[in-house]
């Protein structure tokens, strides 16, 4: 053989690029193994149930002949081929197709699993249904939460200012003991208290923040006509009437 010229142009044309023989060969295997599936599946044996299925499609799919007494009695009584049933010839043309039950399971089993599934689906759809249902319940119940603590929040700081108001103006009229122990702010240090004391805080620790500031603000209002929510210390009674809009921080809102 004489020797291959690697200047021809038959070897400049080949393809020469890395990697290029492995994908041929890898789609030269993938063609060969499809078509060893085909020819198996050529001369693999059908079953004896796949064997009925294709000869009962056939003789469905193929028309009535003459042999067939239905057939012959509809012709005897002027059918004709093609034609739709009927006086006037708005029935049916091809026969009612037959639907062949191959199953193991017995009639209705099939309607049963349909509604079991359909029960099921409800089921999960209830489920998802009672679950936002709960998420929303807890979100409600956290805004309400949080509203209610931002409220107390408040309602404490209203407090703490009418309990200093109160003692500098007591202070004012040479007050020297608060009415209540809980209408003065409390001391950072305070003495041993005696017993009595000790009933008197028991008790103030009954009320609760809103029912002290209302007794609270109401015995400013009453005693030194001092409004916290205006800041306002008014002459008497009837100027406080007068110019306070209310007794409330929702009446003054």
């Amino acid at each position: 053989d004489e020797e291959e010229d690697y200047m021809s142009d038959l070897f400049i044309k080949q393809d020469v690029r890395p990697g290029l023989p492995m994908v041929r060969r890898m789609k030269e295997a993938i063609q060969k193994e499809e078509k060893q599936k085909e020819a198996n599946e050529k001369n693999r044996q059908k079953s004896i149930k796949e064997e009925e299925k294709e000869r009962r499609d056939l003789v469905l799919k193929s028309a009535l002949g003459n042999e067939n007494k239905g057939f012959a009695l509809l012709q005897k009584m002027g059918y004709k081929s093609g034609q739709a049933l009927g006086k006037s010839g708005e029935g049916i043309v091809e026969p009612i197709p037959l639907n062949i039950k191959t199953g193991l399971s017995g009639l209705g089993h099939e309607e049963l699993k349909k509604r079991k599934a359909e029960e099921k689906l409800e089921n999960y759809r209830q489920k998802l249904l009672m679950k936002k249902q709960a998420n929303e319940e807890a979100a409600d119940q956290f805004r309400i939460r949080f509203k209610n603590k931002q409220e107390e929040r408040k309602m404490e700081g209203d407090l703490r200012k009418s309990q200093r108001a109160c003692q500098q103006l007591d202070m004012q009229k040479d007050i020297d003991v608060p009415k209540e122990t809980w209408y003065w702010l409390e001391p950072e240090e305070e003495d041993k208290k005696d017993e009595e004391d000790k009933e008197d805080e028991c008790t103030s620790s009954d009320l609760s923040v809103s029912e002290k500031l209302h007794i609270l603000t109401a015995y400013l209002r009453g005693e030194h006509f001092y409004c916290i929510w205006c800041g306002t210390t008014y002459e008497d009674s009837e100027d406080l009437s007068s110019n306070c809009p209310g007794d409330s921080a929702a009446d003054h809102d």
